[in-house]
Order: structure tokens, then sequence, then C-alpha cells
């Protein structure tokens, strides 16, 4: 059996352009949440912008979390437990209260207090800004997640 040029050419063409495609685009390996498959989860990742901090949005491998930047500075999973208490320092930004852990900084890590399901956006401070993130990401947050409490800041 024979094969003209062109009919090996084509699949051949084919196989380079989606392994030339496959190597421009990274997808970041995230572990989504316990309850990513929440409706309001889809409602908030669908609302997500396509640049924080002068990041684009790049692809991720699981279910209600995206990633900003090459490599990634900024993270989301929305699906983790509500928090209803914490002894952490609470902040608002774009009108969603924010618990903050600096337990890794200069690598922050924030989840919404108030919010069921809470969603969780972790930051690499020396590549992007927290507020920009955090006011990046609270209006596909106060789209999808309706508040249930704020946080009580104390003050000395």
């Amino acid at each position: 059996m024979r094969f003209s040029p062109r009919a090996i050419a084509l699949p051949l063409a084919a196989a380079a352009l989606a392994w030339l495609l496959s190597g421009c685009s990274q997808t970041v390996s995230l572990d989504p949440a316990a309850d990513s498959n929440n409706p309001r989860c889809a409602a908030v990742t669908v609302r997500l912008p396509d640049n924080i901090d002068g990041n684009q949005k790049v692809e991720t491998n699981a279910q209600a979390t995206a990633a900003w930047g090459t490599p990634s500075k900024v993270l989301l999973r929305c699906g983790l437990p509500e928090v209803k208490a914490s002894t952490l320092s609470c902040v608002t930004a774009g009108g969603v209260d924010w618990l903050v852990d600096p337990t890794n900084a200069p690598n922050y890590r924030f989840v919404t207090f108030g919010r069921n399901p809470a969603v969780e956006v972790m930051v690499d401070s020396k590549n992007a800004s927290g507020v920009q993130a955090l006011e990046g990401v609270a209006p596909a947050i106060r789209a999808g997640i309706p508040s249930d409490r704020a946080c009580e800041i104390k003050k000395g």
C-alpha cells in the first residue's frame, strides 16, 4: 500500500502543531478543595479575571481552582470549609473579609471569612500584590458566594 506525501504530511503537521501548542501553555497542578463541586464555586470560577497585577490567568488541572502568572504568583481554590472563628488577623479587600495567614511569608495565604464554601487565595508577595489579588477576585466571590457574617476587628 502506498501513501501519498500529502497523506503523510497532514497528520505529521497536525501532530507538530499540537505539540507546539501544548508547549506554549503551562497547566498548573493543584489539589481541589473538598467541596470544589459546590455550585457556588462554579459561580465564582466563571467570573474570575483574566489578569491580576500584570499576571495572566493560566490553566489548572483541578476543579474550582485558578492560577495567574508563569510561574504562578497567585493561586485560588474554592470549596474549603467555612471559617466561623479564627485567631488570624482579618482584613477587608474588595468588599470581602479575609483571614491572613503569614505562616509562609513572603507567601501569604488568605481565606474568606463568613462565606460557605470558603475561598483560599495564595500570593507570592515578592512578585504580586496581595491587595491587588484579593481585590481582583473579590467581585467573583461576592457574586457567587453570599456572606453570612463579618469579621470583628478588635480595636486596642
